[in-house]
């Protein structure tokens, strides 16, 4: 079986007046090294991340992701702050860059974009055997990786305003030189090369700033796909795990078998993330397989058509149709955002009701609802 594993960054919010607080020095000053969910600083003091454990199975994964957010909360707590699941504040704020060395080169070569990235990622690793085999993979996953965006989305506001964007993280997170989509490398020496120019260009500070939608780790034998939102619903995030690790197995299947990557042109790739990003589940998509204008819950119906060898494989599929399905017929976590927003007219409720969840609120999302195709 295929090992897979996440990396969730939690956005830190005062835990009375639910705005965004600089708590992540305090929390990572008296955690305890208790290993896997561990706790990390980000770049920004407001923002938290919680590196889950190596997993076999989705059930374990699910297990990983609910005692990584427990304990990001709980630690938070012990702080004043809270812990919530959202891919962008939904209100104004400055950020505290981290205090490092390293942050705060960033704060001073990249500018307002480094200044002012505030953003929550959910980062998918699924291990493979060789780095020739992950970029083999890295080719055949690229053209469904807007799909995963949408399904994805959390993260509709952004200055206290609606963006229009189900995924406006995407957007914020684009700027940064390296981000976005790949070519299709065809090896692995193609890969190495392509890395190495954009290191030798002297824009980015480091390796670690090599920002693609899906890239080799450097330090573990895996493939990271970097591009959804934090998820909103536990459930939700370990859906989109077991369908980026069903991708993998996927594409890993076709690369033996000699089936040539899909191949849409870079700019298009582009266009289709940023399409998705706009519109979530709901709206239009670019169709991963032929490029044209299609309705999102197409494009969504072609993703699982896909990836049901690999999702068959690592017994997931029965799981992830579910999963998709509760999705489509309820929302992502920008359609609950929006929900909360319309029906008081408060963009501060968003966190109000997250944080109330712990208290049995009836707006938040409950376990229940995780995993219930009913409406929030």
């Amino acid at each position: 079986m295929r090992t897979f594993g996440v990396e969730e960054e939690l956005l830190l919010v005062d835990e009375r007046t639910g705005l965004p607080t600089a708590a992540a020095p305090r929390i990572l000053e008296w955690q305890e090294d208790e290993g896997a969910p561990a706790l990390e600083a980000e770049i920004q003091q407001e923002m938290i991340e919680v590196v889950g454990p190596v997993c076999t199975t989705a059930s374990q994964l699910a297990q990983g992701i609910a005692d990584g957010r427990r304990r990001a909360d709980a630690e938070a707590a012990d702080v004043g702050a809270r812990a919530v699941p959202l891919a962008t504040p939904p209100v104004a704020v400055h950020p505290h860059p981290s205090p490092s060395p390293r942050y705060e080169e960033m704060m001073r070569r990249y500018g307002v974009t480094a200044r002012r990235t505030l953003t929550c990622g959910f980062h998918v690793h699924v291990g493979v055997d060789s780095a020739e085999e992950g970029v083999a993979a890295l080719d055949r996953i690229r053209d469904w990786l807007p799909t995963i965006l949408a399904l994805s989305s959390n993260s509709p506001f952004w200055d206290g305003a609606d963006t229009g964007y189900a995924s406006y993280r995407n957007d914020v997170w684009s700027r940064w030189p390296s981000a976005g989509a790949n070519p299709v490398f065809g090896s692995e020496a193609a890969y190495r090369e392509h890395e190495r120019a954009l290191l030798a260009s002297g824009v980015l500070l480091d390796a670690g700033m090599l920002y693609f939608d899906a890239r080799l780790s450097r330090h573990h034998p895996t493939l990271e796909v970097r591009i959804a939102d934090l998820c909103l619903r536990e459930e939700d995030a370990v859906t989109i795990a077991a369908l980026c690790r069903g991708l993998v197995e996927t594409a890993i299947m076709d690369w033996r078998r000699d089936v040539d990557p899909i191949g849409t042109d870079q700019r298009v790739l582009r266009l289709a993330t940023w399409r998705a990003a706009l519109s979530g589940v709901r709206g239009e998509h670019v169709h991963p397989l032929t490029g044209r204008r299609c309705a999102a819950d197409s494009a969504v119906a072609a993703l699982l058509d896909h990836v049901r060898p690999g999702l068959e494989f690592s017994g997931d599929l029965d799981r992830v149709t579910e999963g998709v399905q509760a999705i489509l017929l309820r929302g992502t976590g920008a359609d609950w955002q929006r929900e909360q927003v319309a029906r008081r007219g408060l963009v501060g409720d968003i966190v109000r009701n997250l944080t109330a969840r712990h208290g049995g609120s009836d707006d938040a999302p409950t376990p229940q609802e995780e995993s219930a195709p009913a409406g929030v």
